[in-house]
């Protein structure tokens, strides 16, 4: 059981630090292999996820660092863009926290880059962690659940 749990933390990493890997496939997999228990691969594959995220969430808070985003941040239009994000977001936490968690579920826009959007607009680590780990538990959730429907059909 260990190796297959180490094996889906490390998918589930590299996963979140590149979008092409696809770790749903590998949590269906383990999950129709039935060597760990299915709160096992949840939770192992979901932490993972968001370790990976956290590099993409502090490369958000140091993006303005980048002289090509400094520049570019400097122009009117994307000025009013970024303000305009933040009045959104400011004293208004279940906007923040309802945005994370429905792209964290859904995956629309990809979570990488709200990631990286939440970075930038500053949102609490805490938040950030919350509703990723709670959005991704239940993404996995349901793509066990896919795949178990479909297994018992044949």
């Amino acid at each position: 059981m260990w190796p297959e749990v180490l094996s889906i933390a490390g998918f589930a990493v590299a996963s979140a630090l590149i979008p092409l890997i696809n770790i749903e496939a590998v949590v269906a997999l383990a999950a129709t292999q039935g060597e760990a228990p299915t709160w096992v691969i949840i939770a192992v594959s979901s932490v993972g996820q968001m370790v990976g995220k956290l590099f993409w969430y502090y490369g958000g808070r140091e993006l303005e660092r980048f002289g090509f985003v400094a520049r570019r941040m400097q122009k009117p239009r994307a000025k009013a863009a970024l303000e305009r994000w933040r009045c959104r977001t400011e004293g208004r936490p279940w906007f923040t926290a309802g945005l994370l968690l429905v792209s964290s579920v859904v995956g629309l826009p990809p979570y990488a880059v709200i990631a990286v959007l939440a970075g930038a607009l500053r949102v609490p680590l805490v938040v950030f962690l919350v509703t990723g780990l709670v959005g991704r538990a239940v993404r996995f959730a349901a793509v066990i659940g896919g795949a178990a429907a479909v297994v018992s059909w044949w």
